[in-house]
C-alpha cells in the first residue's frame, strides 16, 4: 500500500486539494483527527491543517469539506463513542487503541452524514486500519462496523 506521502506527491509534483482522491482525503482526515487527539484537542484544527499545508506544501483550504468533516467528528466524538460502546462485546471502550477509536468514530460519522454505501465506508475504514492501525485492527474494525450496520437495519 502506498504511503500518504506517495499519495500526495506524484512525479515530484504537488497534488492540489482539488485533485486528491477520496481515499487521500480520508487519510488526511484521519491524520488530522489523530493530531488533534494527540494535542488533547488543545490545538485548533485550522492550526493543524496550516502546519500540514506548510510541511507538505499542500493547499488544503481551511473552509474545505475535509476541515468541516474533521470539526464535525470532533464535535460529535462523545456521541460517536456512545454508539461504539454497545458494539463492544467482551471489550471495554478504554482498551481501544487511539487509531481504532478514531477510525470507528470516522466511519460511524460517515454512515450518518454521507450518501456513501455502508460497504464502501467499511472498506475504507479497513484500509485506513491496514495503513495506520495495529496489526490486526482492521479485522476488529470490520466486525464492529458490520455489527453497527446490522443494528441500524434492525432499528429501521
Amino acid at each position: 500500500m502506498s504511503s500518504i506521502k506517495d499519495q500526495l506527491f506524484c512525479d515530484e509534483h504537488i497534488l492540489s486539494y482539488d485533485d486528491m482522491s477520496q481515499r487521500t482525503i480520508r487519510s488526511l482526515i484521519f491524520i488530522i483527527l489523530y493530531a488533534t487527539e494527540s494535542y488533547k484537542y488543545d490545538e485548533s484544527v485550522q492550526a493543524i491543517v496550516d502546519n500540514i499545508n506548510r510541511g507538505f506544501e499542500l493547499d488544503i483550504p481551511l473552509d474545505s469539506k475535509l476541515v468541516n468533516t474533521v470539526e464535525e467528528i470532533i464535535k460529535k466524538r462523545n456521541e460517536l463513542d456512545e454508539q461504539i460502546k454497545p458494539l463492544l462485546h467482551n471489550w471495554r471502550f478504554d482498551r481501544l487503541g487511539v487509531v481504532t477509536k478514531l477510525i470507528l468514530r470516522f466511519a460511524l460519522w460517515e454512515m450518518d452524514h454521507v450518501d456513501t454505501p455502508p460497504t464502501v465506508i467499511i472498506n475504507e475504514a479497513v484500509e485506513l486500519a491496514k495503513c495506520f492501525g495495529e496489526r490486526d485492527a482492521y479485522k476488529f474494525i470490520n466486525g464492529i462496523l458490520d455489527e453497527a450496520i446490522k443494528k441500524r437495519e434492525e432499528e429501521k
